[in-house]
């Protein structure tokens, strides 16, 4: 990934803190992108600007003018040019696919006259007032068949490990505001790199739901998955049970946290979540049981809700010391997808009711394959190497820990 050094006069910064906001957003939002766009092309090449090098496999030829339109306006850029054959980037792609959904989302909002007077002042400057239904028609046809492509697509690996979770929004049907879920699953490849496996619409706290979005991952090749990471949302776990019999399910420890505060006094709530996180590191499943008994001694009186959740659940959210102890921090939570959802959460703020279900996958659609793309090109997040080795050391002293894996 290119490294970009940004450097800004002082006549932008003085604009940027004490003049027009908007208009230096934009010059320094063009500088990011242009010096984004000159590291690309000396990656291409080999070589920097007029720099003498073994390696250079081609030279630069100018540059040519595109224009770009982001939420801070509209930004000239320069696209450089290539002696010899085309200089070739990424960059309009993927910026361009999530910002037109977010676009879409706001244009279809004003057509079908569901929208506040935020959204059409911001669609105003994106888009201009003279968009109709058939423009946004044919935008929104060209974003659905991307994201119906991939969210189709076979899945081919195997997924050692799968986090699932539901990420919530407010639709308009007809003249009623209703609340639903984005179901979505995040899969573990061979190389230890996250891959989105898909995402559909449904009710987070239903059976049938998780089972019918799990089915369609099965259709397209989802199989032999080792441990499941989720809360404990109501329909999930059963519908793990049910459609992946065998794998091993691995109850989400923050949300348990935020589960166990959420009913307690404010006083008592860092108390709670930091003895609660000195359980969860404990180095050892024994020593995990250990500081379990001694929570349930200190807080029998003081927090007993608190000590029949974590007596009740204590089970599933130790299933992670089955696993080597380098794999189980990031395996403990299923925080990948919290982050994933940050940056939903980011258009959702100005969305606030998305206009129908398909604006949902388009916009929510476009955001993963993104985040997909930056996951594939970007370092593992697991070392699967240390899974593998001691899944095939069947002499190891941990040899029998992952068969209860299989």
């Amino acid at each position: 990934m290119p490294k970009v050094e940004l450097n800004l006069e002082d006549d932008e910064l003085k604009e940027l803190l004490l003049g027009d906001r908007d208009k230096a957003m934009q010059s320094i939002m063009a500088k990011i992108l242009d010096e984004i766009l000159k590291s690309e092309a000396t990656e291409q090449i080999k070589a920097k600007a007029y720099e003498r090098s073994d390696e250079r496999t081609n030279s630069r030829n100018g540059y040519r003018v595109r224009q770009l339109t982001t939420r801070v306006g509209t930004l000239e850029l320069h696209v450089p040019k290539l002696r010899h054959g085309n200089f070739s980037t990424q960059l309009f792609k993927r910026y361009q696919r999530s910002e037109q959904a977010f676009d879409l989302a706001l244009m279809e909002m004003v057509i079908q006259g569901v929208s506040t007077r935020k959204v059409a002042e911001i669609t105003k400057k994106l888009c201009g007032t003279t968009f109709s239904k058939s423009t946004v028609s044919a935008l929104c046809s060209n974003l659905d068949d991307q994201v119906l492509d991939f969210n189709r697509r076979p899945l081919t690996q195997k997924y050692t490990f799968v986090y699932a979770d539901a990420i919530l929004f407010k639709v308009h049907r007809g003249h009623v505001v209703t609340s639903n879920s984005l179901l979505v699953a995040i899969g573990i490849d061979p190389s230890g790199r996250r891959e989105v496996l898909g995402f559909d619409i449904g009710d987070s706290e239903s059976k049938a739901a998780w089972m019918d979005f799990f089915s369609e991952l099965k259709q397209r090749g989802l199989t032999n998955v080792d441990m499941f990471v989720s809360d404990a949302h109501c329909g999930l776990k059963d519908a793990i049970t049910t459609q992946f019999q065998g794998s091993l399910w691995q109850r989400c420890q923050f949300h348990f946290s935020n589960d166990c505060t959420s009913i307690l006094a404010l006083k008592d709530r860092k108390e709670v979540a930091n003895r609660l996180k000195d359980l969860f590191n404990a180095p050892t499943y024994d020593q995990a049981v250990e500081r379990r008994d001694q929570l349930v001694k200190d807080w029998q009186t003081e927090f007993p809700k608190v000590v029949k959740k974590l007596e009740n659940s204590f089970d599933e959210l130790m299933v992670i010391y089955q696993l080597p102890e380098e794999l189980r921090k990031r395996l403990r939570t299923n925080n990948t997808i919290e982050r994933v959802n940050q940056e939903i959460r980011r258009r959702d703020r100005v969305i606030r009711i998305f206009p129908n279900d398909l604006s949902v996958l388009r916009l929510m659609g476009a955001l993963l394959i993104e985040q997909n793309e930056k996951w594939a090109a970007g370092p593992r997040y697991l070392n699967m190497t240390v899974y593998h080795g001691i899944e095939k050391d069947d002499n190891s002293e941990e040899a029998g820990m992952l068969k209860l894996v299989k």
